[in-house]
Protein backbone atom coordinates (compact mmCIF):
# COMPACT_ATOMS: atom_id res chain seq x y z
CA UNK A 1 0.00 0.00 0.00
CA UNK A 2 1.19 3.65 -1.16
CA UNK A 3 1.31 6.70 0.95
CA UNK A 4 2.22 7.52 4.56
CA UNK A 5 3.60 6.47 6.59
CA UNK A 6 6.12 4.40 3.77
CA UNK A 7 6.87 1.65 5.75
CA UNK A 8 3.87 -0.19 7.26
CA UNK A 9 4.96 -3.85 9.37
CA UNK A 10 7.23 -1.71 11.61
CA UNK A 11 7.69 1.38 13.59
CA UNK A 12 10.30 3.40 12.06
CA UNK A 13 11.80 6.77 13.07
CA UNK A 14 15.13 9.06 12.96
CA UNK A 15 15.02 8.83 8.94
CA UNK A 16 18.49 9.51 7.38
CA UNK A 17 18.84 8.92 3.40
CA UNK A 18 21.21 8.66 0.86
CA UNK A 19 21.25 8.30 -3.39
CA UNK A 20 23.61 5.91 -4.49
CA UNK A 21 23.89 4.38 -8.32
CA UNK A 22 19.99 5.12 -8.77
CA UNK A 23 19.41 3.64 -5.68
CA UNK A 24 17.64 5.55 -2.24
CA UNK A 25 19.00 4.05 0.77
CA UNK A 26 16.51 5.01 4.23
CA UNK A 27 18.11 4.21 7.66
CA UNK A 28 16.35 4.10 10.18
CA UNK A 29 15.78 3.03 13.78
CA UNK A 30 13.22 0.55 15.03
CA UNK A 31 10.94 1.76 17.73
CA UNK A 32 10.06 -1.82 19.80
CA UNK A 33 8.02 -0.25 22.76
CA UNK A 34 5.30 -3.04 23.33
CA UNK A 35 1.70 -1.14 22.52
CA UNK A 36 0.60 0.18 26.00
CA UNK A 37 4.11 1.43 27.18
CA UNK A 38 5.77 4.27 27.32
CA UNK A 39 9.65 4.84 27.16
CA UNK A 40 12.08 4.17 24.07
CA UNK A 41 12.84 0.49 23.12
CA UNK A 42 15.35 0.91 20.40
CA UNK A 43 17.68 -2.61 20.30
CA UNK A 44 18.78 -1.91 16.04
CA UNK A 45 18.98 -0.04 13.30
CA UNK A 46 17.09 -0.57 9.86
CA UNK A 47 17.93 -0.13 6.27
CA UNK A 48 15.52 -0.09 3.61
CA UNK A 49 16.39 0.74 -0.54
CA UNK A 50 14.22 1.93 -3.06
CA UNK A 51 14.39 2.57 -6.98
CA UNK A 52 11.22 5.35 -6.80
CA UNK A 53 10.92 6.26 -2.96
CA UNK A 54 6.96 4.28 -2.83
CA UNK A 55 7.96 0.66 -2.85
CA UNK A 56 10.82 -0.10 -0.54
CA UNK A 57 12.89 -3.40 0.37
CA UNK A 58 13.87 -4.42 3.41
CA UNK A 59 17.80 -5.67 4.37
CA UNK A 60 19.27 -7.57 6.88
CA UNK A 61 19.95 -5.80 9.70
CA UNK A 62 23.47 -3.47 9.47
CA UNK A 63 23.61 -2.26 12.47
CA UNK A 64 23.09 -2.82 16.17
CA UNK A 65 24.31 -1.53 19.30
CA UNK A 66 26.45 -4.35 20.32
CA UNK A 67 28.13 -4.13 16.66
CA UNK A 68 30.12 -1.37 19.38
CA UNK A 69 32.40 -2.68 21.99
CA UNK A 70 31.81 -0.11 23.90
CA UNK A 71 28.19 0.41 23.85
CA UNK A 72 25.52 -0.63 26.39
CA UNK A 73 22.10 0.07 24.40
CA UNK A 74 19.69 2.28 22.14
CA UNK A 75 19.32 2.84 18.39
CA UNK A 76 19.07 6.68 18.37
CA UNK A 77 19.37 8.81 16.02
CA UNK A 78 22.06 8.64 12.94
CA UNK A 79 23.55 10.47 9.58
CA UNK A 80 24.90 8.12 6.72
CA UNK A 81 26.74 9.16 4.10
CA UNK A 82 28.73 7.96 1.39
CA UNK A 83 32.35 8.77 0.44
CA UNK A 84 34.43 7.36 -2.50
CA UNK A 85 32.79 3.90 -2.14
CA UNK A 86 32.73 3.79 1.75
CA UNK A 87 29.99 4.50 4.02
CA UNK A 88 30.18 6.06 7.17
CA UNK A 89 27.24 5.49 9.79
CA UNK A 90 27.25 7.98 12.81
CA UNK A 91 25.27 7.22 15.35
CA UNK A 92 24.51 7.93 19.14
CA UNK A 93 24.46 5.26 21.88
CA UNK A 94 24.69 4.93 25.92
CA UNK A 95 28.05 3.74 26.57
CA UNK A 96 28.77 1.29 29.42
CA UNK A 97 31.46 3.28 31.49
CA UNK A 98 30.20 6.47 32.02
CA UNK A 99 26.53 8.36 31.78
CA UNK A 100 25.00 10.11 28.68
CA UNK A 101 25.08 9.26 25.27
CA UNK A 102 28.52 9.14 22.69
CA UNK A 103 28.47 8.96 19.40
CA UNK A 104 29.82 6.47 17.19
CA UNK A 105 30.83 5.69 13.68
CA UNK A 106 30.70 2.66 11.82
CA UNK A 107 31.73 1.58 8.27
CA UNK A 108 31.09 -0.52 5.46
CA UNK A 109 32.14 -1.22 1.75
CA UNK A 110 28.16 -1.63 0.58
CA UNK A 111 25.39 0.41 1.36
CA UNK A 112 23.41 -2.36 3.31
CA UNK A 113 26.21 -3.23 4.83
CA UNK A 114 27.00 -5.09 7.30
CA UNK A 115 28.99 -2.52 9.33
CA UNK A 116 31.45 -2.69 12.08
CA UNK A 117 32.84 0.08 14.07
CA UNK A 118 35.24 2.13 12.72
CA UNK A 119 37.09 3.40 15.51
CA UNK A 120 36.74 0.83 18.18
CA UNK A 121 36.08 3.86 20.47
CA UNK A 122 33.67 6.51 20.90
CA UNK A 123 34.13 10.01 18.49
CA UNK A 124 32.67 11.90 20.79
CA UNK A 125 32.12 11.24 24.57
CA UNK A 126 31.63 13.01 28.18
CA UNK A 127 29.75 15.83 28.54
CA UNK A 128 30.26 19.50 28.26
CA UNK A 129 31.22 21.75 31.17
CA UNK A 130 29.91 25.10 30.12
CA UNK A 131 26.98 23.07 28.75
CA UNK A 132 25.33 20.64 31.94
CA UNK A 133 21.89 20.26 30.03
CA UNK A 134 23.68 19.29 26.76
CA UNK A 135 24.18 15.45 25.60
CA UNK A 136 25.62 13.84 22.55
CA UNK A 137 22.63 13.15 20.72
CA UNK A 138 21.71 12.94 16.60
CA UNK A 139 24.62 13.52 14.59
CA UNK A 140 24.45 15.00 11.56
CA UNK A 141 27.79 15.25 8.97
CA UNK A 142 28.15 17.27 5.68
CA UNK A 143 30.82 16.32 3.38
CA UNK A 144 31.27 20.11 1.39
CA UNK A 145 32.01 20.33 -2.20
CA UNK A 146 35.92 21.22 -1.36
CA UNK A 147 36.08 18.08 0.84
CA UNK A 148 36.69 19.25 4.16
CA UNK A 149 33.70 17.17 6.54
CA UNK A 150 31.73 18.77 9.32
CA UNK A 151 29.47 17.17 12.62
CA UNK A 152 27.31 18.82 14.22
CA UNK A 153 25.05 16.89 16.95
CA UNK A 154 23.41 17.91 20.31
CA UNK A 155 20.88 17.87 22.94
CA UNK A 156 19.38 21.24 23.89
CA UNK A 157 22.86 23.07 22.56
CA UNK A 158 23.95 22.33 19.31
CA UNK A 159 27.51 21.58 19.10
CA UNK A 160 29.78 21.96 15.90
CA UNK A 161 33.05 20.53 14.78
CA UNK A 162 35.52 19.63 11.78
CA UNK A 163 36.38 15.91 11.20
CA UNK A 164 39.51 15.53 9.70
CA UNK A 165 40.36 13.75 6.53
CA UNK A 166 39.79 9.96 6.99
CA UNK A 167 36.08 11.29 8.85
CA UNK A 168 36.54 9.33 12.31
CA UNK A 169 38.64 11.97 14.07
CA UNK A 170 37.74 15.25 15.02
CA UNK A 171 39.83 18.02 13.83
CA UNK A 172 40.44 21.19 16.23
CA UNK A 173 38.38 22.80 18.79
CA UNK A 174 34.39 21.73 19.36
CA UNK A 175 31.92 24.83 19.53
CA UNK A 176 28.22 25.76 19.57
CA UNK A 177 26.08 27.01 17.25
CA UNK A 178 23.07 29.35 18.74
CA UNK A 179 20.10 28.47 17.34
CA UNK A 180 16.37 29.39 18.58
CA UNK A 181 15.00 27.13 20.64
CA UNK A 182 17.13 23.71 20.06
CA UNK A 183 16.51 20.55 21.02
CA UNK A 184 17.78 17.66 19.38
CA UNK A 185 16.91 16.12 16.19
CA UNK A 186 19.95 18.40 13.49
CA UNK A 187 20.12 18.50 10.46
CA UNK A 188 22.26 19.48 7.94
CA UNK A 189 22.35 19.44 3.82
CA UNK A 190 23.77 21.89 1.48
CA UNK A 191 22.32 23.32 -1.69
CA UNK A 192 23.18 25.61 -4.72
CA UNK A 193 26.01 27.48 -1.78
CA UNK A 194 23.33 27.65 0.57
CA UNK A 195 23.61 25.76 4.21
CA UNK A 196 20.81 24.90 6.29
CA UNK A 197 20.41 23.38 9.77
CA UNK A 198 17.11 22.09 10.27
CA UNK A 199 16.07 20.41 13.89
CA UNK A 200 13.70 19.71 16.15
CA UNK A 201 12.18 23.36 17.61
CA UNK A 202 11.41 23.80 20.71
CA UNK A 203 8.60 20.70 22.71
CA UNK A 204 6.77 19.35 21.37
CA UNK A 205 8.60 19.27 18.17
CA UNK A 206 8.61 20.80 15.37
CA UNK A 207 11.10 21.21 12.68
CA UNK A 208 12.70 24.79 12.36
CA UNK A 209 15.47 25.71 10.33
CA UNK A 210 18.13 28.55 9.88
CA UNK A 211 20.65 29.23 6.80
CA UNK A 212 23.83 30.76 6.20
CA UNK A 213 26.07 30.84 2.88
CA UNK A 214 28.70 29.75 5.28
CA UNK A 215 29.52 26.40 7.39
CA UNK A 216 30.69 28.50 9.96
CA UNK A 217 27.63 31.31 10.21
CA UNK A 218 26.14 33.16 10.84
CA UNK A 219 22.98 31.11 10.70
CA UNK A 220 19.76 32.76 10.64
CA UNK A 221 16.25 31.74 11.52
CA UNK A 222 13.92 31.03 8.98
CA UNK A 223 11.21 29.63 11.02
CA UNK A 224 8.99 26.96 11.28
CA UNK A 225 9.53 24.38 8.44
CA UNK A 226 7.39 21.41 9.71
CA UNK A 227 4.62 21.51 11.78
CA UNK A 228 3.85 19.23 15.01
CA UNK A 229 3.41 15.72 13.33
CA UNK A 230 0.12 15.00 15.55
CA UNK A 231 0.43 12.08 18.44
CA UNK A 232 4.45 12.06 18.24
CA UNK A 233 6.28 14.89 20.21
CA UNK A 234 9.80 14.34 18.75
CA UNK A 235 10.88 14.68 14.90
CA UNK A 236 14.22 14.44 12.99
CA UNK A 237 14.09 15.60 9.51
CA UNK A 238 16.35 14.20 6.45
CA UNK A 239 16.16 16.08 2.94
CA UNK A 240 17.12 14.25 -0.65
CA UNK A 241 16.92 15.54 -3.76
CA UNK A 242 16.87 12.51 -6.82
CA UNK A 243 16.06 12.14 -10.08
CA UNK A 244 15.06 16.07 -10.14
CA UNK A 245 13.10 16.59 -7.13
CA UNK A 246 13.51 17.27 -3.19
CA UNK A 247 11.87 15.36 -0.84
CA UNK A 248 11.62 15.55 3.22
CA UNK A 249 11.80 12.68 4.97
CA UNK A 250 10.70 12.79 8.73
CA UNK A 251 7.94 10.87 11.57
CA UNK A 252 5.31 10.75 12.93
CA UNK A 253 2.84 8.53 15.11
CA UNK A 254 0.84 7.49 12.00
CA UNK A 255 0.50 3.68 12.33
CA UNK A 256 -2.24 2.07 14.45
CA UNK A 257 -0.87 2.05 17.54
CA UNK A 258 1.53 4.43 17.02
CA UNK A 259 2.93 7.29 19.30
CA UNK A 260 5.57 9.14 20.48
CA UNK A 261 7.41 5.85 21.23
CA UNK A 262 5.64 3.77 18.14
CA UNK A 263 6.96 5.86 15.41
CA UNK A 264 6.77 5.80 11.30
CA UNK A 265 8.87 7.61 8.69
CA UNK A 266 7.02 9.68 6.15
CA UNK A 267 7.89 11.88 2.99
CA UNK A 268 6.24 14.87 1.52
CA UNK A 269 7.50 17.17 -1.62
CA UNK A 270 10.22 19.68 -0.78
CA UNK A 271 10.07 23.09 -2.82
CA UNK A 272 12.66 25.98 -2.43
CA UNK A 273 11.65 29.50 -3.12
CA UNK A 274 13.37 31.68 -5.58
CA UNK A 275 15.33 33.31 -2.72
CA UNK A 276 16.55 29.75 -1.50
CA UNK A 277 14.16 29.69 1.52
CA UNK A 278 12.05 26.36 1.82
CA UNK A 279 9.00 26.61 1.74
CA UNK A 280 6.94 24.74 4.75
CA UNK A 281 6.06 21.31 4.34
CA UNK A 282 2.75 20.25 3.55
CA UNK A 283 2.11 16.61 5.63
CA UNK A 284 0.02 14.43 3.94
CA UNK A 285 -1.48 10.99 3.82
CA UNK A 286 -1.11 10.39 -0.20
CA UNK A 287 3.07 11.09 0.19
CA UNK A 288 4.33 11.36 -2.90
CA UNK A 289 4.03 9.89 -6.69
CA UNK A 290 7.25 8.13 -8.29
CA UNK A 291 9.64 10.43 -9.41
Amino acid sequence: MRGNPIIKHKFTADPTVIAYKDRVYLYCGHDEAPVGTVGYKMNEWLCFSSSDLVEWTEHPVPLYPSTFSWAKSDAYASKVIERDGKFYWYVSVTPKEYPGKAIGVAVSDNPIGPFKDAIGSPLIKGQWKDFPLSDNFDPSVLVDDDGEAYIFWGKNVCFFARLKSNLIDLDGEVSSVNLPDFVEGINIHKRNGVYYLSYGYGFPEKIGYSMSTSINGPWKFMGVLNELAGNCETNRPAMLDFKGKSYFFYHNGGLENGGSHRRSICIDNLYYNPDATIKRIVMTSEGISPP
